[in-house]
């Protein structure tokens, strides 16, 4: 895992203002927008639960968090508890999180753009589902992500 790359994007207020908190209160109410979940994650300072909108992505039949914008405060915190809740209506299911070398991520970051490129695509600056292995590579250690399993 390579943490000396610190990449964070900063949302824009479309997305900060409507579309996350339409998609999470679409999430709290059960409804999945292509994986959304509500991610619950203790604050690594605070100790308090922190909420945000996660797309869980699933790949071979694994479970990955991927961090589009970078190095985030759930990335943060995710690193620090190594746990957390992935929450969708009143279900919420408890995961273990893993994070996945450098070398590891080619293929999850490409399965990441080829669900949600409409969404999240202009983090990935250049990048597309089709981008070249080497390509991605060269882009993935500034994009966190975390294989989770059941707690």
């Amino acid at each position: 895992m390579s943490h000396n790359v610190v990449r964070y994007v900063e949302p824009g207020a479309f997305t900060r203002r409507v579309f996350n908190p339409l998609i999470a209160v679409m999430t709290k109410l059960g409804l999945s927008l292509k994986g959304s979940r509500i991610l619950e994650v203790r604050g690594r300072s605070s100790g308090q639960m922190r909420t945000t909108v996660v797309n869980l992505l699933e790949v071979d039949g694994v479970r990955y968090l991927v961090a589009p914008r970078g190095v985030t405060q759930w990335v943060r915190n995710v690193r620090a508890a190594g746990s957390g809740n992935l929450r969708l209506g009143r279900k919420v299911e408890g995961f273990v999180a893993t994070e996945l070398a450098d070398v590891q991520k080619t293929p999850i970051i490409r399965a990441y753009l080829r669900a949600w490129a409409w969404e999240v695509g202009k983090f990935f600056e250049g990048l597309t589902a089709d981008s070249s292995d080497a390509d991605i590579a060269a882009a993935a250690p500034g994009f966190p992500v975390f294989r989770v399993d059941p707690a």
